[in-house]
C-alpha cells in the first residue's frame, strides 16, 4: 500500500471582491488531483505560485479538509484520522515563523518535545541528536533570535522530527536561503530519505527536484500537467533546444515578439543576474540564431549559447512559462 494517497482531491473556496457592490466568487484551488507516493520515495509538487502545491500539504497535515475526494497517509484519513495522523507525520512550511525567538534552540526543542509527550527518560538524548543531525550543536544555547534564516530552516527541520515521524512534509524548505545554506537543507534531505523517511516536497527550485527527487508531480491551475520522474520529465523536451541571450539595458520585455517566430515555443526574460537573459526554447537550436537576432534588431545583445534542455525547461513547456 502506499504511504500517501491521493485520490480525486479538490479544494474550493469562496473569495469576496469589491467594496460598495459586494460579490461572492468560488475559487478552485485543487481540482481533482490525484497521485501516490511509495514507502520511502522522495516525492516532489512542482508548479507556479498558486497552482496548488501548498493547498496540497496542507490537507495532507490536516490543516484543511478536501471538498471533495480523499488523501490518506500512512493508511489514515486526513480527514477522519487526523488526530491520529498527526502524531505520525512531520511537517515544515517554508518562512521563519513557528518558533520562539527569545527561547534558546535547545529550549525551543524540548517545549515542542513535551507537545509531542516524548518520554522525559529520553527527550535530553533526541534533542542532542537531532542538534547534531542539523548542525546546530555548537549554537545550541544561543536565543533563536540571533539565529540566520537557514539556521531557523535547520532548527524548524529538527522540531519537525522529534517524535521520529515515518513521513516529513517540507513546503519549499530552502525557500529564501543562500545558496549554502540550501545546499545544507538538501544535504538533510537526501540523508532523510537514506534512513527510510518518506518524503513529499514542494519547491520553486529546479536543480533541487531534479538532484533529490525520484518522481516528480508538475501542477498548474489546481491541476497535474505532467507526472514523471525527473529524467522522464527531461526526455519530454528532447526535441528542444535552449537560445540564451544577453540583452542589455532592454526597457521592455522582448520575449513576446519572438514567440510568433517559427519553431519557438517559448521564450521569458530572467532578471535576476547581473545582466537581463533571454531564454528561448526551440526546436531549431542554432539555426534559429539568424531570426532571434534579425528580431533583437536595435538591442544591445551580448552573450549568445545554444545549450540542451534541462527540467526547468520542461517545466517551463509545461505551464506556458506564466505564474498563476
Amino acid at each position: 500500500m502506499s504511504t500517501i494517497r491521493v485520490e480525486d482531491a479538490r479544494f474550493t473556496y469562496r473569495t469576496t471582491t469589491g467594496f460598495f457592490r459586494r460579490q461572492t466568487r468560488e475559487i478552485s484551488a485543487l481540482d481533482g488531483i490525484s497521485f501516490e507516493v511509495e514507502a520511502g520515495g522522495l516525492f516532489g509538487l512542482l508548479g507556479p505560485n498558486g497552482s496548488g502545491k501548498t493547498t496540497t500539504v496542507k490537507i495532507l497535515t490536516t490543516l484543511l479538509i478536501p471538498t471533495s475526494g480523499s488523501a490518506t497517509v500512512l493508511g489514515l484519513d486526513t480527514t477522519r484520522d487526523a488526530a491520529a495522523l498527526r502524531r505520525r507525520i512531520g511537517f515544515v512550511f517554508g518562512g521563519e515563523r513557528g518558533l520562539y525567538y527569545r527561547l534558546t534552540g535547545r529550549e525551543n526543542l524540548r517545549y515542542f518535545a513535551e507537545l509531542y509527550y516524548i518520554d522525559p527518560r529520553s527527550r535530553n538524548r533526541r534533542i542532542d541528536e537531532l542538534l547534531d543531525l542539523v548542525g546546530l550543536t555548537e549554537r545550541a544555547d544561543e536565543r533563536v533570535m540571533v539565529y540566520s534564516r537557514g539556521m531557523k530552516q535547520r532548527l524548524h527541520i529538527a522540531r519537525a522530527l522529534l517524535h521520529a515521524p515515518a513521513v516529513l512534509l517540507l513546503d519549499e524548505p530552502t525557500q529564501g536561503l543562500d545558496p549554502l545554506a540550501s545546499r545544507d537543507v538538501r544535504g538533510m534531505i537526501a540523508g532523510l530519505r537514506a534512513r527510510g523517511v518518506t518524503i513529499l516536497l514542494t519547491t520553486h527550485d529546479m536543480f533541487e527536484a531534479d538532484a533529490l527527487c525520484d518522481s516528480i508531480a508538475i501542477l498548474n491551475r489546481g491541476g497535474i500537467v505532467a507526472r514523471g520522474t525527473p529524467a522522464d520529465l527531461k526526455r519530454s523536451v528532447d526535441d528542444l533546444s535552449v537560445v540564451e541571450i544577453e540583452v542589455n539595458g532592454v526597457v521592455t520585455d522582448p520575449s513576446p515578439d519572438l514567440l510568433c517566430l517559427p519553431g519557438v515555443t517559448a521564450a521569458t526574460l530572467q532578471e535576476g543576474g547581473p545582466v537581463p537573459l533571454l531564454q528561448v526554447q526551440t526546436a531549431l537550436g542554432a539555426r534559429a540564431l539568424p531570426q532571434l537576432l534579425a528580431r533583437l534588431d536595435g538591442i544591445d545583445v551580448g552573450r549568445v549559447s545554444v545549450r540542451e534542455a534541462t527540467l526547468e525547461d520542461a517545466y517551463v513547456r509545461l505551464v506556458g512559462g506564466q505564474e498563476n
